[in-house]
C-alpha cells in the first residue's frame, strides 16, 4: 500500500530523467567536478573509530606511566608543601586521563556502528528506489 502511494505520486509528477539530491548539485559542479550524486563513505567513521581506540590505549599507557613516575616520591619528603601540590596534580591528571579513556571507549563502537549502518541504509534506499527508476513495465 505504501509503495502504491509513492507510485501514484511519481506517476502524477511525470517520469524524472534522473534522481538526485538537492545538496548534491549537478554533475560537474563544485571544486571536484562531482558526479551529481551524494555518496557515503565509511572511511571517515572508521578512521575516527580507530583514532578513538588509539587514544583509549594511549591514555591508559600514559596514566600508568604517570602513576609509576610518582611512586616513591613521598619517601623522605614528609612535611614538604610541594608534595601536596604534586599529589594534587597527579590526581587531576589521573581524573582527566580516565575521562578521556572512558569517553573513547564509549564512542568507538558508536562510530563503527555508524559506518556500518549508513552503508546498510544506502544499500536499502538504493534498492527501494531502483524499482521506481526502472522504465515503465519493468520492475514496477
Amino acid at each position: 500500500m505504501y509503495a502504491e502511494s509513492w507510485q501514484r505520486l511519481l506517476d502524477q509528477a511525470g517520469q524524472p530523467k534522473a534522481m538526485s539530491l538537492a545538496s548534491a548539485g549537478p554533475a560537474g559542479s563544485g571544486p571536484a567536478g562531482g558526479t551529481g550524486e551524494l555518496k557515503h563513505s565509511p572511511k571517515p567513521w572508521s578512521d575516527a573509530a580507530g583514532t578513538a581506540h588509539s587514544l583509549q590505549t594511549d591514555t591508559a599507557k600514559a596514566k600508568g606511566a604517570l602513576t609509576a613516575a610518582h611512586s616513591g616520591a613521598e619517601a623522605g619528603t614528609a612535611g614538604l608543601a610541594s608534595m601536596g601540590a604534586l599529589k594534587s596534580v597527579l590526581t587531576s591528571w589521573e581524573t582527566r586521563l580516565t575521562a578521556v579513556h572512558t569517553e573513547c571507549g564509549s564512542v568507538e563502537p558508536a562510530l563503527r556502528e555508524t559506518a556500518w549502518a549508513q552503508g546498510e541504509v544506502d544499500t536499502g534506499v538504493k534498492s527501494a528506489l531502483a524499482r521506481y527508476s526502472a522504465p515503465s513495465g519493468k520492475g514496477r
